[in-house]
C-alpha cells in the first residue's frame, strides 16, 4: 500500500502569502478612510447632544464640529464638505459630505465618497 504526502507545495504556499498580502495591503488603505468617517459621524453625534446646539448660529456649529474632528485627528473633511441647513423643527440639519481619493499602487486609485447628516435640534430634558 503506497501513501501519497498531500499538502500545501512550496509555490501555493508563495501564492496564498501573495493574495494574503494584498488584502493586507488594501486594508492598510481603507480602514484609515473608514476609521475618519467614524470620527465624523461620532463627532455629529456629540454636536446633536450639545446643549443649546439649535440656538448657535452656523459659523459656532461648523468651529465646534471642526474642533471635535481635529481631536480625532480628521483631516479630510474641508469646511466646503460642510453643509447647513434650517431644520422644521427649528434648529438645523447638517450635512457633511466628503469624498476621499488614495494612491493604492502605480496608476490605481481607490476612490471612496462618505455622507452623514445630524440633525440638530432642541432636545428636551426626558431625552
Amino acid at each position: 500500500m503506497k501513501r501519497n504526502q498531500t499538502g500545501l507545495t512550496l509555490i501555493g504556499f508563495v501564492i496564498v502569502l501573495a493574495v494574503a498580502g494584498v488584502f493586507v495591503y488594501v486594508g492598510m488603505k481603507l480602514v484609515p478612510m473608514y476609521t475618519e468617517y467614524y470620527a465624523v459621524k461620532q463627532a455629529l453625534k456629540g454636536l446633536a447632544e450639545e446643549p443649546n446646539i439649535a440656538q448657535q448660529d452656523p459659523s459656532r456649529i461648523k468651529d465646534l464640529f471642526f474642533r471635535r474632528l481635529y481631536m480625532s485627528y480628521s483631516e479630510n473633511v474641508k469646511p466646503a464638505d460642510v453643509q447647513l441647513q434650517r431644520h422644521e423643527e427649528g434648529g438645523w440639519k447638517m450635512s457633511v459630505n466628503y469624498e476621499l481619493r488614495k494612491p493604492m499602487m502605480g496608476n490605481l486609485d481607490v476612490i471612496a465618497k462618505f455622507s452623514a447628516t445630524e440633525d440638530l435640534v432642541r432636545r428636551d430634558a426626558a431625552n
